[in-house]
């Protein structure tokens, strides 16, 4: 596999081949931590080509990039953060999603809304964190980035990094472990969400 380093210096040359990689290397990642971040997969698609021009004039500009996937996160999380200082944020109406008429019970569609549910309570446990905590777990388990490239998108020191990202395993054990003491009031919790 070809290093970022060296696809990121042929892309400088010009060379859309390098281009072509890089995309298929990171676009899926991206979408899907854009995706997390703004819950619209369309604005997360439109940000996702967004960095990936901005690599490119960057890289016509500069001519070398030495650490690509933080950079490219790094984009990623700064287009989020400049869309909600926008009024347009806070005006945009997100348009309902479209619910099927009836629901199929067989045993694939029962396992989806068993996965479902579990999706469902693991995003409910995550909202329960600080932001910056969230973040950190979510570049750290789900983006598989390194806490010295999660230091360098979230312009903090490395300890601190650590310090948030133990703090919340340890909330989020807590949580775990207090849902198990009591599963029937948890799964009450969560048979109103169908």
């Amino acid at each position: 596999m070809i290093s970022d380093e060296i696809l990121t210096e042929r892309m400088a040359q010009g060379d859309q081949e390098a281009f072509e990689i890089v995309v298929t290397r990171y676009h899926g990642p991206l979408l899907s931590f854009l995706t997390g971040h703004l819950h619209d997969r369309s604005k997360a698609e439109d940000f996702v080509q967004e960095t990936f021009l901005r690599l490119i004039r960057h890289l016509r500009k500069h001519g070398e990039l030495a650490q690509l996937r933080p950079w490219l996160y790094k984009v990623a999380l700064n287009l989020c953060r400049d869309f909600w200082r926008t009024s347009l944020f806070r005006n945009e109406q997100l348009a309902p999603e479209n619910m099927p008429e009836s629901i199929d019970l067989s045993p694939d569609a029962q396992a989806m809304m068993e996965q479902e549910v579990l999706n469902t309570q693991l995003v409910s446990i995550l909202q329960t964190l600080p932001d910056i905590q969230r973040q950190i777990v979510s570049l750290r388990f789900f983006h598989e980035l390194k806490l010295q490239e999660i230091a360098e998108i979230e312009e903090m020191p490395l300890s601190l990094v650590k310090s948030h990202l133990y703090g919340a395993l340890r909330k989020l054990k807590r949580i775990l472990d207090s849902q198990q003491e009591n599963p029937e009031k948890e799964a009450r919790r969560y048979e109103d969400i169908f």
